[in-house]
């Protein structure tokens, strides 16, 4: 190397280039050879990072099966759903405890997250070999599939008592908890989640659960809480009046209740403490009338309710609960609300209660006040007005309840053994009878109802019924979309039932067959007294009828009803001559 001048007067430096080789050495092929390797490596390596980073999800990335590596997001997300929607509406196979069943996905709200599965394959690492699976993000509604679990799950499995405490009296009486195998939500939620989507089994085992309460915090819960709650009354101040809850009331009212995993909580239950002082909250309220359908005028008018001012249960609770640990005297502060009552101008709207669909009338002798006709009528009065849902069973026995002296009802004939002897409520059975034929050309399902063991000519024969509490009802189903409105209406002479709602089908009409199997009355004769009615007597028979309903002008169903009747003997109250 030597220096020189260059035409500006800077210096410069000249590399002499090294005398060349021989063609063929080994040096030559060498480097030739090293700088080649060199070359490919880098532009290789360019490539396949190139590659590996290509798309927003790195390359070799999966989910369920689905490869998403080198998608964008958009696309990811778009052969994600394509690939596993279809999987979504699929139920989830349980193992729980060694019994096997299937749960709606929806109805655990088992939801695949298809954005935030894509974003977590997002944040992971490309691979060049090799696969990365990411899980999927599932949503899960814990609280709905505890519930579904456990109503399937039998409860002799699980061991784990709860603790609780209850009233004998005005003496709390503890229940101890004691450890036990217990349901593990986390887990079975997890269970679900992981075979969801791959058609496997969520085997969900109980395990070992000690309970969250123990007997010392039980035992403190009554001496700090259930003793002084009842040992004196606490007056509650609504306003300028007030009103006295009892000891008594409040052994009602307090309650313990123990969740799932053997937690005891206090509370108070405030349908149950109201309940028990119903008097005392009365001098305060003013309870809501609500809503109600009559007819007038020959066509059905909703008369409006009117709203009532009762003290706010959930509010006085608390504020209850917190100074009943404490001594005498007691006070608390409470507020009135404004509350509807429990069936609103709306809610009978809503119910398309706008004609007559039906309607049948029975009649009777002795005018309107011999003891028979009086029980038609008091049981007529208690049904009037009725409203049926959509979808609901009419019990006749639980609405008017046990038909008796103190209900405004009287001794008349009643068939007791296959006799006819007086008995409280007798003459129900044709109210009844005439309720049930009002149902049956409404087209409504008969639930339950049973036809009397002798036949009275006042009644249709076959389609006709009995009652007799608690033992007997008269049971109809509402089975179409509109609700049902009740209307009853007498005379000296005669009960009448009608249906109002909207008419669903063209008609509803009986086709009988002729009797058959007839048979005599037999002549009985019984103690004379006053258990003992004299009767003429009726043959007996057996008869079919068919209730033939008929929609959009054809025939949609044809329900056939049969029924054997016995004779009416032919009862003379006194000696066989």
């Amino acid at each position: 190397m030597f220096a020189s001048e260059t035409p500006t007067g800077q210096a410069s430096a000249t590399v002499s280039p090294p005398a060349a080789p021989p063609a063929d050495g080994p040096v030559s092929r060498k480097r030739i050879v090293a700088v080649g390797t060199v070359a490919v490596v880098l532009i290789a390596g360019a490539g396949a990072a190139a590659w590996a980073y290509g798309g927003d999800v790195p390359r070799g990335t999966e989910i369920l099966g689905v490869e998403l590596g080198g998608k964008s997001r958009t696309e990811a997300e778009r052969a994600l759903t394509d690939a596993v929607g279809p999987r979504t509406g699929a139920p989830v196979a349980i193992d729980l405890a060694g019994e096997r069943f299937s749960l709606a996905a929806a109805d655990l709200g088992l939801r695949l997250n298809v954005d935030l599965s894509v974003g977590k394959a997002i944040k992971g690492s490309p691979r060049l070999t090799g696969t990365r699976s990411v899980p999927p993000v599932i949503e899960l509604d814990e609280a709905r599939l505890e519930k579904a679990l456990r109503e399937r799950l039998d409860p002799e499995k699980i061991t784990l008592k709860k603790p609780g405490i209850t009233y004998a009296g005005l003496v709390p009486k503890p229940t101890y908890p004691a450890a036990g195998q217990g349901l593990d939500v986390p887990a079975a939620a997890a269970a679900v989640r992981q075979s969801w989507l791959v058609g496997g089994i969520a085997t969900i085992a109980l395990v070992p659960r000690p309970p969250a309460t123990t007997k010392e915090q039980v035992d403190a819960l009554v001496a700090d809480l259930a003793v002084p709650a009842v040992a004196a009354p606490v007056t509650v101040a609504v306003g300028d009046k007030s009103l006295t809850l009892s000891p008594k009331a409040i052994a009602e009212g307090l309650v313990f209740r123990a969740d799932d995993d053997g937690r005891l909580t206090p509370a108070i239950d405030g349908p149950k403490l109201h309940a028990a002082a119903a008097k005392a909250f009365a001098a305060v309220e003013r309870e809501p009338e609500q809503a109600t359908i009559t007819v007038a005028g020959g066509k059905p008018k909703i008369v409006a309710g009117t709203p009532g001012d009762l003290v706010d249960l959930a509010k006085l609770g608390p504020a209850l609960l917190a100074v009943l640990p404490n001594p005498a005297p007691r006070t608390v502060d409470a507020e009135l609300s404004r509350q509807e009552g429990a069936t609103t101008e709306s809610d009978l709207a809503k119910l398309g209660v706008k004609e007559k669909v039906s309607t049948f009338t029975t009649y009777f002798t002795g005018g309107s006040k011999s003891p028979r006709s009086q029980n038609i009528m008091t049981i007529a009065r208690a049904v009037d007005g009725g409203v049926v849902q959509p979808g609901e069973t009419f019990s006749l026995n639980k609405h008017t309840g046990e038909r008796t002296y103190a209900a405004g009802y009287k001794d008349a004939p009643v068939i007791v053994g296959g006799k006819l002897e007086p008995g409280v409520g007798g003459g129900a059975s044709q109210f009844t009878t005439t309720l049930f034929n009002a149902a049956y050309y409404a087209g409504l399902e008969d639930v339950e109802h049973k036809p009397h063991s002798f036949y009275f000519s006042r009644y249709p024969a076959v389609i006709e019924s009995t009652i007799f509490y608690p033992t007997l009802d008269l049971k109809f189903k509402n089975t179409t979309p509109y609700g049902i409105l009740i209307d009853t209406s007498y005379t000296s002479k005669s009960v009448t039932v009608s249906m109002w709602s909207t008419k669903v089908y063209d008609s509803v009409k009986t086709v009988r067959s002729p009797r058959r199997n007839i048979t005599s009355p037999p002549t009985v004769y019984r103690e004379p007294g006053p258990k003992c009615i004299t009767s003429s007597g009726l043959p007996g028979f057996t008869q079919d009828a068919w209730r033939v309903i008929r929609k959009d002008g054809k025939e949609v169903e044809r329900e056939k009803f049969t029924w054997r009747y016995d004779p009416e003997p032919r009862f003379i109250c006194g000696a066989k001559p």
